[in-house]
């Protein structure tokens, strides 16, 4: 039955939109999230613009009394600047090259096949997702200095392509068991053999996943300071991360130069997150769909 009102009473006063009150309260949360987040990222450029008598002072303020350019000059004429920048990319860009090839047909063995110890591969490939680098590093130090990959390149290169194996490979088996058999079996019919079927059918469609595992593997290895320093020990080696300890020296720190090359450091993957940004966040809720 449904509730009338009787004549003379007032109406009963409804309570304000739960719903909208809450909107406002994820708003305020995620307001706060993103402003917490983002200054030390602000704070490293305004840092990076400050004088250097300002940096020293205990007067801080939020945004510096003069701007000057002068850090970023003394970052680029410090020693060894375009060698570092030359390490990083031959490193980072064949490391997650290497990556994203292993891991895509790994990726598609686990997704498509079903073999022996199937099961044990994939548990394998979430165990190893838990060993902090640093528990491994006086293994992988032996064994790098007995294959005589210590102070070389490829040894470096090794490190960070067998670290993003396990999670880009999950990553991308996520998007192969959502692309549906059926068209690589009418590719086949027509023609196609099982790896034409592969590269024209089932590679196209996997783009989305390839740039969400891309974009993890190049930040892992752009940021990843520890296991350069300890494997590459030449100053012309040194990858750019390495590199920033010039500014810090038995006289002192020069925060002004150090603060800029730092931000120079993040502008290449910040430029190239952007770019590929649509893409990977498109994977990321695909990928997770299904597997």
């Amino acid at each position: 039955m449904s509730e009338t009102t009787a004549p003379g009473a007032t109406a009963p006063e409804y309570r304000p939109d739960r719903k909208k009150r809450s909107r406002h309260v994820y708003n305020l949360v995620g307001l706060v999230t993103f402003v917490v987040m983002a200054f030390p990222v602000y704070w490293l450029v305004v840092s990076a613009l400050r004088p250097n008598n300002e940096i020293r002072s205990y007067d801080q303020k939020l945004w510096p009394n003069s701007v000057t350019f002068d850090n970023f000059r003394r970052a680029i004429d410090a020693p060894n600047f375009g060698t570092a920048i030359q390490s990083s990319l031959i490193i980072c860009v064949t490391a997650v090259l290497g990556a994203m090839v292993l891991s895509t047909i790994a990726a598609f063995a686990i997704g498509r096949f079903r073999f022996a110890g199937r099961k044990a591969f994939m548990i394998v490939l979430l165990v190893v997702q838990l060993l902090p680098p640093t528990a491994m590093l006086i293994p992988l130090y032996i064994q790098l200095n007995d294959l005589g990959a210590i102070n070389e390149y490829w040894g470096v290169i090794v490190i960070y392509l067998v670290t993003t194996l396990p999670f880009a490979t999950w990553m991308i088996r996520g998007f192969v068991v959502n692309i549906p058999l059926e068209l690589e079996e009418a590719a086949m019919v027509d023609g196609c053999s099982r790896m034409g079927a592969f590269w024209r059918v089932v590679f196209p469609l996997l783009a989305p996943g390839l740039a969400a595992a891309s974009i993890f593997s190049l930040i892992n290895a752009w940021n990843e300071y520890l296991l350069a320093y300890i494997v590459l020990q030449d100053n012309d080696k040194y990858t750019l991360n390495v590199w920033l300890m010039n500014f810090t020296t038995s006289h002192g720190t020069d925060y002004g130069a150090l603060m800029a090359a730092s931000t120079m450091i993040a502008i290449p993957v910040v430029a190239f997150f952007m770019i590929v940004q649509k893409k990977m966040a498109a994977g990321l809720t695909s990928g997770a769909v299904k597997g």
